[in-house]
């Protein structure tokens, strides 16, 4: 029997990872892994994972990190007025994506995941399996979502836990209109998704919205979301 801890943020990507793990890789016992680093769209955030994890049938389980909101200085956690980015912009994303980087985050996420898991072993000696939605970010990508640090993180796994399952980002080579359809496969109701990094309704303006309506553009798809700014004339925006 296959088990997994999926990292969930209610995303349009780690929903999808979700979805692959279940439907197309067959696992029967999901973890839906959130967490709580109050971020501004929390309650947003966890309104969709656990709606994942219903659907999936998995379990629902939160960790709460307030203290990485502390020593963040990123938009996700501050109270900062957002600029709109535009269409142009989005041709490199480098110096604007700086500013939602939150400090080792990701590296966080994956040593918790890891504890989960080396629990379950030790504790059952079940092997899970664990799962992120990593995605490809071309040359600007966050350093910490790239294959390399997949690949070191599982070497750490290997030399410092008793986990005898892996980490996985099984979407890490794929651009999210790729991902759009993907999920579009496996019945995902987008409007189940969020993707605001500043609002628990889609402002529209920031960059992981911006990001959101691109893909969907590029995938044919006609975007459901409901954004607080709208756009008549999108590719011109």
């Amino acid at each position: 029997m296959k088990n997994a801890i999926v990292l969930c943020s209610g995303g349009l990507d780690s929903v999808t990872a979700a979805y692959y793990v279940k439907k197309r890789l067959k696992y029967r016992n999901l973890i839906i892994l959130f967490f709580d680093y109050k971020q501004r769209t929390l309650k947003q955030e966890k309104k969709t994972a656990k709606k994942t994890a219903k659907k999936l049938k998995a379990k629902f389980i939160e960790i709460k990190l307030s203290e990485l909101a502390e020593i963040s200085t990123s938009l996700i956690n501050q109270t900062k007025r957002v600029k709109k980015v535009k269409r142009q912009e989005l041709k490199d994303t480098k110096k604007e994506a700086e500013k939602y980087y939150v400090p080792c985050r990701n590296i966080i996420f994956l040593v918790y995941a890891l504890a989960l898991a080396e629990f379950f072993y030790i504790k059952k000696k079940e092997i899970y399996d664990i799962f992120t939605g990593f995605k490809c970010e071309g040359k600007e990508a966050y350093q910490d979502t790239t294959k390399e640090f997949v690949d070191k993180m599982n070497r750490l796994k290997k030399l410092a836990t008793n986990c005898k399952g892996k980490i996985i980002a099984p979407l890490i080579s794929m651009d999210k209109d790729e991902i759009i359809l993907l999920g579009r496969k496996f019945g995902i109701n987008f409007e189940d998704t969020h993707s605001c990094y500043i609002s628990n309704k889609h402002c529209g303006c920031c960059l992981s919205c911006r990001l959101r309506q691109e893909a969907f553009y590029w995938a044919n798809v006609k975007d459901p979301t409901k954004y607080k700014v709208k756009m008549k004339d999108y590719r011109k925006a």
